[in-house]
């Protein structure tokens, strides 16, 4: 009896650890997706278009397309022009974060980056 209870103890614990196992292997994956699709959509990109009026929303030349900007102060001053700017894109928010901003023929040496 009592070594009946012992396999059967021991069976339940190996069940056990090898549940735990396929559970943990399983969260590790979605953790590493996860992280990889972050930093996919967070891509660095130069892009050439009009401010909005408010500044909250760029319009790409390239493709009329309207993003929403995340840091608006960063186009303060240019509400209404035409910029060109570097900045990350957050597709999936349909989003970017501006980096820096410049007057469409300006220089380099010129280019206002926001604090």
């Amino acid at each position: 009896m009592k070594k009946l209870a012992r396999i059967s103890f021991a069976l339940v614990v190996f069940a056990s650890l090898s549940a735990f196992a396929q559970y943990s292997e399983s969260q590790g994956s979605m953790g590493q997706q996860t992280a990889a699709t972050e930093r996919t959509s967070m891509q660095a990109v130069t892009l050439s278009g009009k401010v909005s009026n408010d500044g909250r929303s760029f319009v790409s030349d390239k493709d009329n397309k309207q993003w929403m900007v995340s840091n608006p102060e960063a186009l303060k001053g240019h509400e209404g022009q035409e910029v060109k700017i570097k900045a990350h894109e957050d597709a999936a928010k349909n989003e970017i974060h501006v980096a820096s901003v410049k007057m469409k023929g300006e220089s380099k040496e010129t280019m206002k980056k926001p604090k």
